[in-house]
């Protein structure tokens, strides 16, 4: 199992990337940020310290979007960076949720997310792609000679996660509860398998907050947050499906029968007002709390449901503790 730790480039931009620096000397194979531009500080900047700072770490966002950027504009910045870094880079692909929204717009369709990977992907390996009705090739990058961009799809519905399964190189499950990894993943591969794509090429990735202590409580409340984000998309999810347990398990979907509301201005923080309906078993289930050892029991449950990759969210008073208690004791033993 490889590990990767998920930041958010709050200023200054330096602490991030010297917590990708001490990621990597503790075994962390992946360095990943949000990118939500106008919420935190631009992150494709920061990648390129990142990257400098790091010697083997592969680095990419957790998740950007096909709504903010040009596509040409992504591509060219996945390239660029790229030929600085001998090819450590990777994209998450998301609709668009506080990047989006935040602005005042909606999150883009999946539709729209399958051609701007078609167009990313495609320009960052040198190829010519159609862009607007015109043939187009970055044209310092030798023809056919780029890089092979890695692209996962996150969502949790039935339409993204067999667009995931049909398009991209690797799922993200924003959460980390064994059952709903289950039915997720079983939906991506089923996808694939009809799109005629071998299902087992397909990355699978989960991400979630960790924390490492001995106080349950305080670490519930430290990440309570997180399940007020998947409730954005689970709210999405209940308005295009129903609840019940139709075509979304009542696992994901019951607990934001209380949800209220949201304000992205405390999107993905620790003390965001907005989380209080969160119940502390969905905590439980969704995030990895406790002691080295709870960590370790849970991570192996997931690596034996097929799981690649697991993403530690660092949006807590404990992060260096975490990421060291990670280095020293669970990477060892899962990694």
């Amino acid at each position: 199992m490889d590990f990767g730790v998920v930041l958010q480039t709050d200023p200054p931009g330096e602490s991030v990337v010297e917590f990708a620096r001490l990621g990597e000397e503790m075994g962390f194979s992946y360095g990943w940020t949000f990118d939500s531009h106008v919420l935190w500080q631009e992150p494709f900047v920061i990648y390129s310290r990142m990257l400098g700072a790091t010697e083997r770490m592969i680095v990419g966002p957790m998740v950007t979007n096909p709504g903010t950027r040009d596509w040409t504009v992504l591509a060219s910045l996945f390239a660029t960076l790229n030929e600085m870094s001998g090819g450590r880079t990777i994209c998450g692909m998301g609709r668009g949720d506080s990047a989006l929204r935040y602005i005042g717009k909606k999150p883009t369709t999946l539709k729209t997310m399958v051609e701007s990977i078609r167009v990313i992907k495609g320009l960052v390996a040198g190829d010519t792609v159609e862009v607007n009705g015109k043939p187009l090739r970055i044209p310092w990058i030798s023809e056919g000679g780029g890089w092979d961009l890695p692209v996962w799809g996150a969502g949790y519905g039935p339409k993204a996660l067999a667009t995931v399964g049909s398009h991209f190189d690797g799922f993200i499950l924003q959460l980390a509860d064994p059952q709903i990894l289950e039915w997720t993943v079983k939906a991506v591969r089923a996808a694939a398998v009809e799109a005629g794509r071998e299902p087992d090429s397909l990355s699978i990735c989960v991400v979630a907050p960790a924390y490492v202590g001995d106080d349950i409580t305080h670490q519930r409340d430290q990440v309570r947050w997180f399940g007020g984000m998947v409730g954005n998309h689970v709210a999405d999810l209940v308005e295009r499906y129903g609840g019940g347990g139709g075509a979304v398990p009542t696992a994901l979907t019951d607990y934001i029968e209380a949800r209220k509301g949201y304000d992205y201005e405390h999107h993905g923080r620790a003390d965001n007002p907005d989380t209080e309906f969160v119940p502390d078993e969905v905590i439980d289930r969704f995030c990895v709390l406790g002691t080295v050892d709870d960590h370790i029991a849970r991570l192996s449950e997931l690596r034996d449901l097929g799981v690649d990759q697991f993403g530690v969210y660092l949006m807590h008073d404990a992060r260096e503790e975490t990421l060291r208690a990670y280095g020293e004791s669970v990477i060892p033993e899962l990694g």
